[in-house]
């Protein structure tokens, strides 16, 4: 296929943390609020003059001094963004919103806050208490935390207009990116379709660390460039695979996994498009911030909630997932010491392939794991693996 026009601009956005994009906005004199989870509530960190930053550590080495601070048995994410911390890599920042969701991360940004690594004047770190489970009186708790320890520091600090119009008008915005995401990864469904999987977690990945406003126009010349974008005559991969898991926001590990002969048709993981880019419906009636928090707990299958409902959900969306985008098999990732995920994965990827039938390659990773030769083989393995199962069914080419 033609190479996207604008995807070598999209890659270079993601290069390093502050991009060029995040100093054009602050030059502006917009305000760069990071965050590190799904739960705290991305749309609310893009109001009036603020736009968000879901933070990244992209080709991190060593990581010594963040290990000398959290010991080297805590999730690699955590110490990466520690350790880049301590390089300068985010001095953008004018706050840190987190969420008391993962321990390892809030030692990561107390370690920020306590070692004064943001040399901003103003620039604070906020952490709000996230519920466990899905009911009233948890969502009023945690619209009572966002309110209190984010919006309202923000307003504070900085004098950002935290009203329900202001909050309206951020979810319009973010809902008009998550449509093109959202059309763009249903091209996925194809065949043979005119996006890969790679390519399809760039574009994503730029609406999560760049400022939305600057992007929107290339997203939509993208989207109209891939619609009239033409396929090769014979699908270019030898597998259909849904990608699910913890944080995956390493290119090198969509395009090594690609590289071994799968087309990431589907993901579920963090820093993907489900659910993070699904569409927030806001009615007239009711507070337009209890709307949204509600939509984040509902729609949120991270496996630090251990209801049976939550666990069905995460269950069942994954099967979705994979049969409505065609995957012939789900490759289950987590990074190296996640407890959260460690857990989940040890019993999902079992349950997927003993009670819903889907063929699981199930690994643990590196933060960094583009230069990983047992990864490698274990994929191209795997592809291989799903390739004898369609042939032994009768099949030929993939097919959704």
């Amino acid at each position: 296929m033609k190479d996207l026009k604008h995807l070598i601009y999209f890659e270079g956005l993601l290069e390093n943390a502050n991009n060029p994009l995040i100093e054009q906005a602050r030059s502006e004199g917009k305000l760069a609020v990071g965050y590190t989870c799904f739960h705290m509530p991305e749309v609310l960190l893009n109001l009036d003059n603020c736009f968000s930053v879901r933070l990244r550590a992209p080709n991190m080495g060593s990581m010594d001094i963040a290990t000398y601070y959290m010991s080297n048995y805590t999730c690699e994410f955590c110490r990466a963004l520690l350790e880049r911390s301590f390089e300068g890599g985010f001095n953008f920042l004018d706050a840190l919103a987190g969420v008391d969701a993962c321990a390892e991360m809030n030692r990561c940004m107390e370690n920020i806050e306590l070692q004064n690594l943001i040399p901003n004047e103003k620039f604070f770190v906020t952490h709000a208490d996230i519920p466990y489970k899905v009911e009233d009186f948890t969502i009023a708790h945690y619209v009572r935390q966002i309110k209190n320890r984010v919006l309202n520091r923000l307003s504070e600090v900085y004098g950002v207009d935290i009203s329900d119009g202001a909050i309206r008008k951020a979810v319009k915005e973010h809902n008009e990116v998550c449509r093109i995401i959202t059309e763009i990864g249903n091209l996925r469904k194809q065949s043979n379709p005119p996006i890969t999987g790679y390519e399809f977690h760039v574009l994503n990945m730029v609406t999560y660390c760049c400022p939305k406003y600057l992007i929107l126009d290339k997203l939509k010349e993208t989207l109209t460039e891939i619609k009239k974008r033409k396929p090769d005559s014979k699908p270019w991969y030898r597998a259909r695979v849904a990608l699910v898991g913890s944080e995956v926001d390493d290119l090198g590990f969509t395009k090594l996994i690609e590289d071994s002969g799968a087309f990431i048709v589907a993901d579920r993981f963090c820093f993907g498009s489900t659910p993070g880019r699904e569409e927030i419906i806001l009615n007239d009636e009711e507070d337009a911030l209890m709307q949204v928090c509600r939509h984040y707990l509902e729609v949120s299958e991270c496996p630090r909630f251990m209801s049976n409902e939550k666990i069905s959900q995460r269950r069942e969306t994954a099967d979705r997932l994979a049969r409505e985008y065609g995957a012939e098999g789900i490759i289950f990732e987590q990074i190296k010491f996640c407890d959260f995920w460690a857990f989940e994965r040890a019993l999902a990827s079992h349950v997927q392939e003993v009670e819903y039938g889907h063929p699981v390659l199930s690994i643990d990773r590196p933060y960094n794991a583009r230069s990983s030769g047992q990864l490698r083989t274990r994929m191209q393995a795997f592809v291989e693996s799903l390739e004898i199962k369609r042939i032994q069914k009768g099949g030929g080419s993939p097919q959704c």
